[in-house]
């Protein structure tokens, strides 16, 4: 019978012949999620034998990460963020790093006075609605998506963190809307037609592309939110978006048509413009 680590090995080795970039890392998260342990506690468990049942598991999951190039969170079926456990598959957008900086801009911008009513717009897997709602436990969130399988997963991941408090809408971005709120934030499709074309395929064949892209210049859904956002934010009320990284004069001249201020250009860790703020008049 085969350890862990012979296994292990051979697993890195066939990722890397199959041309991934991590094969390391997917092979220790793949051997993680079938033994139901910890990455760390991979390196304590080298002699443990790899049992038949092990390896029946894994074999369809290898297949899936090398051959068919699908998303590791997808393989395995979850994924953090901002300290949560989300289920994700591809009903929705794998929730992005970037995305976890923009809960995290708005949870330093509020401190300790959150907004009292939030609205998630393309919410997907839940990921902003739920981690605001953990975030700010007296605060009205509602999460919005013209998906009724996102939003199907999104309540799952609800279920699943005991945040059944969250409130969710079906419907195109601000039409299920019906009063004001303090804040709208979201992470719409941005990228251009361009972008998409030359998408890596691990996106281009897994992930929704109604979730991705948003016609030729990546605007038109961003177009659509900012025009009908002064109607339901209340005065003083916030919009944070999460935006394509060389859109952002477009989107002032946008927000400033809309009639907001205090439009506020964000870059993200990397230093790339990222995150678009503005307020209610």
């Amino acid at each position: 019978m085969q350890t862990l680590l012979e296994v292990l090995q051979k697993t890195e080795a066939y990722f890397a012949k199959a041309g991934l970039e991590r094969p390391k890392a997917d092979a220790q998260w793949l051997f993680a999620h079938v033994l139901g342990c910890r990455r760390l506690d991979l390196f304590l468990q080298y002699d443990r034998p790899m049992t038949d049942e092990h390896l029946e598991r894994l074999r369809p999951l290898v297949r899936r990460r090398a051959q068919d190039r699908e998303p590791m969170q997808y393989v395995v079926g979850s994924t953090e963020f901002y300290g949560l456990t989300l289920k994700v598959d591809r009903r929705a957008l794998i929730p992005r790093p970037e995305t976890e900086e923009l809960v995290d801009l708005l949870v330093q911008r509020y401190g300790d006075a959150p907004p009292e009513r939030v609205v998630d717009l393309g919410t997907g897997t839940g990921a902003i609605a739920l981690a605001l709602a953990q975030a700010w436990p007296n605060a009205q969130v509602l999460a919005i998506d013209s998906s009724r399988d996102a939003l199907a997963l999104a309540k799952e991941n609800a279920t699943a963190l005991g945040l059944e408090r969250v409130g969710f809408r079906h419907g195109s971005w601000l039409e299920p809307l019906r009063g004001p709120v303090d804040l709208i934030v979201s992470n719409p499709p941005y990228l251009t037609a361009e972008e998409m074309q030359t998408a890596e395929a691990e996106v281009a064949q897994h992930e929704p592309h109604s979730a991705l892209a948003s016609g030729a210049d990546g605007l038109d859904d961003l177009r659509v939110i900012i025009a009908g956002v002064p109607q339901w934010l209340k005065p003083g009320g916030l919009l944070v978006l999460e935006t394509g990284i060389a859109q952002h004069e477009t989107l002032r001249e946008l927000v400033e048509a809309a009639g907001l201020q205090g439009f506020e250009s964000v870059p993200d860790l990397s230093g790339r413009d990222r995150f678009v703020l503005a307020r209610q008049a």
